[in-house]
């Protein structure tokens, strides 16, 4: 009797575990879960392939004073199979390195009282992190040599004698675009702490050592300014000794990443194809050192439709890559004296971007449609995808809603991609909001993972019941270099009707109200949002602009990226066609807008001056037919990084579109100015 009880108990337990199990099962993602949200980001293998180490973002709560993120330091160990925090309490660390022995991992971070960035090891056993380099001012960037004897670091120069003799007068004038400060090259000896500086009257960007720990090549501008490091970057050969460097390739516009052969004699690099193409994303290698020019050079990726992330070498003769195919991301392999590439993860099992590389197996941060960032490894020889992580178990909890790729032509029979979220409460045959979500760039792209956070709304929206698509319209990534271009000197046009025709398509399927469309975005997103409420006002009910451009021709003044936005978006200077560049600011049919326009802008933001957001909201006010709100975001720039900001901008978004695309209030008014949360 007593043995039937138990067992009666336990079912009864059991019950009620799955009746409540099934309850919290059926909840969405709410606005408050974004502070739930933890994404693995760097890793990096020990030497000896026992552990991996990884760095943990993790939310700052709302209860918390207005700040950023947190980075914590984790250890994954393979023997025990678990994740061991080293720095887990609210740190920031950043640039993980091993040393060759798997002993100590070196980072950079702020520990303790310290009021700048410096380089600090830790046991990979734990313990109390110790103090490497002690400069003035912040280190922006470190590595340690293959030998484990030097590490190479950068920081600002010096503030000139007359710039530092006026501050102290109290004389704080700044003289725009004049005064900056050099980034540095140094190299440390770790034997004594001596500090040699490498570099002067030139910024280094990024930098690799060499397998020999004798040479380093360096992605080297002019100025550090940032259209600099976006355009003007040139990969140059240092000898660490000597401080003696040479230009070794004469690579055109945007350069991202590279990498030494094991051997030292090849350089692979990740670069533009031309001085006007948008993405990095082609794939070069040359010697070292090298005797051709750029143009002599043979492109690995020619005619791939897709966009290089990131290279390292396997060996000296073969080359891994990741890479941006549409809305999924790959791993793939070229052996440099053999023409073609072979795919060795398949599109569709995990979104990734850089990775890294030893014996044979591969690590990163991976995310899917249910689950964000975690750690993943990946073997290449008997393709087995392993997720090592789970910080995110709390997901189990919540409902997601269905989420697909989707294809469909535009007007004149390109493919375009896209991916699309299904109302969490979905039913068939009934039309539903919709949420078109733009990505910014243009040269960038959704991919079929994880789409949900602060600015990218996914499952927040779809569970109110909205449709959410996000489009990569012609002039994305991840479709190779034509489809890239084809949005060059055409911003706004058959870009943006790729936009169009995708809604039309969800209309035509009968998943969408016509009546119930809306459309959202940040930066270039922003100004399709922008383009959207007023050029194309009949479209859309209800518009949320985030950071965009309202008024190209005050845009390509205010803006510190003039001559990338040159270079690789208009191809000429406002002058040599001014009419176009009006007709393409949406400012210029403000008086036609009768779409619910809700604005925000970061008031720091260097890249689309706030005063763009300033333009558009005057025009909307003085001149447009419906309500129209602009927030500005003090201490913020090109996006939200403060806890505070990013809930505002994530809650005022979803309130927005549920008003004027959901709710029956009427449609002049607007909905409370202020917040409601717990």
């Amino acid at each position: 009797m007593k043995n039937l009880l138990r067992i009666n108990s336990a079912i009864f337990f059991l019950f009620i575990f799955s009746s409540l199990t099934t309850y919290s099962q059926n909840r969405g993602l709410t606005p408050d879960d974004l502070f739930k949200i933890k994404n693995v980001g760097e890793t990096a293998f020990s030497p000896d392939g026992k552990m991996i180490a990884y760095i943990l973002n993790v939310p700052r709560p709302l209860n918390e004073e207005p700040g950023g993120n947190y980075n914590n330091l984790y250890v994954y160990n393979f023997e025990d199979q678990q994740s061991v925090g080293l720095l887990a309490n609210k740190n920031s660390v950043s640039s993980i390195q091993w040393d060759p022995e798997s002993e100590i991992i070196y980072f950079l971070g702020k520990i303790g009282e310290a009021k700048t960035n410096q380089v600090y090891y830790i046991d990979s056993d734990g313990g109390s992190p110790k103090l490497v380099t002690n400069e003035q001012t912040d280190v922006l960037a470190f590595k340690v040599s293959p030998d484990g004897q030097k590490i190479a670091f950068i920081r600002l120069e010096d503030k000139s004698k007359g710039k530092q003799e006026m501050l102290n007068r109290g004389f704080d004038a700044e003289i725009y675009e004049e005064e900056f400060q050099h980034r540095n090259l140094y190299v440390m000896d770790l034997s004594d702490k001596s500090v040699k500086q490498v570099t002067t009257a030139a910024s280094v960007f990024e930098f690799e050592w060499s397998s020999d720990s004798k040479n380093i090549a360096a992605a080297i501008a002019e100025k550090n300014l940032v259209d600099d490091s976006y355009m003007f970057k040139r990969l140059y050969v240092i000898d660490t000794e000597t401080g003696i460097k040479y230009k070794l390739i004469d690579n055109p516009g945007k350069l991202t990443q590279f990498s030494f052969s094991p051997d030292g004699k090849k350089l692979a690099f990740v670069s533009a194809a031309s001085i006007n193409d948008a993405v990095s994303g082609s794939l070069f290698v040359c010697d070292v050192p090298n005797t051709k020019q750029f143009s002599q050079l043979k492109n690995y990726t020619e005619g791939f439709e897709g966009s290089v992330i990131m290279v390292k070498w396997k060996d000296d003769n073969t080359l891994i890559f990741s890479s941006e195919e549409g809305v999924d991301i790959t791993l793939r392999e070229h052996k440099i004296n053999e023409k073609g590439n072979k795919l060795i993860l398949e599109p569709g099992k995990v979104v990734l971007r850089n990775f890294d590389l030893l014996n044979n197996v591969v690590c990163f941060a991976g995310n899917t449609k249910e689950h964000p960032n975690e750690l993943f490894i990946f073997n290449l020889e008997t393709n087995e995808l392993s997720k090592l992580t789970n910080h995110n178990n709390w997901l189990s909890g919540v409902k997601l809603a269905k989420q697909e790729k989707i294809e469909y032509p535009a007007k004149d029979g390109l493919k375009i991609q896209g991916v699309l979220i299904y109302p969490l409460n979905y039913e068939q045959g009934k039309k539903y909001p919709l949420i078109t979500y733009i990505h910014g760039g243009p040269e960038a792209a959704v991919q079929n993972g994880w789409e949900t956070g602060y600015g990218s709304w996914g499952q927040f929206a779809a569970a109110k019941d909205f449709f959410v698509f996000m489009p990569n319209y012609r002039a994305s990534s991840g479709r190779g270099v034509e489809f890239t271009m084809m949005g060059f000197g055409d911003l706004a046009g058959k870009e943006f009707e790729d936009v169009i025709d995708g809604i039309d398509y969800l209309i035509q399927k009968g998943l969408v109200d016509k009546n119930k469309v809306g459309i959202g975005g940040g930066s270039y997103g922003g100004y399709f949002s922008a383009w959207a409420a007023t050029k194309y006002t009949d479209r859309f009910a209800a518009s949320v602009v985030f950071v965009g451009i309202s008024n190209q021709i005050s845009k390509r003044n205010t803006t510190d990226i003039p001559y990338e936005d040159y270079y690789v978006h208009w191809g000429f200077w406002t002058h040599e066609n001014e009419q176009l560049v009006w007709e393409r600011s949406p400012v210029r049919y403000a008086h036609l807008s009768k779409t619910p326009t809700l604005i925000l802008h970061g008031k720091e933001d260097l890249r689309v001056h706030p005063s763009q957001s300033l333009e558009l909201y005057r025009a909307l006010k003085l001149h447009g037919k419906a309500p129209v709100r602009l927030v500005f975001y003090p201490g913020q720039g090109h996006g939200n990084s403060k806890n505070t900001s990013r809930y505002d901008y994530l809650v005022r978004t979803l309130d927005w579109f549920e008003y004027y695309l959901m709710s029956n209030y009427p449609k002049d008014k607007m909905p409370s100015k202020y917040l409601e949360f717990d």
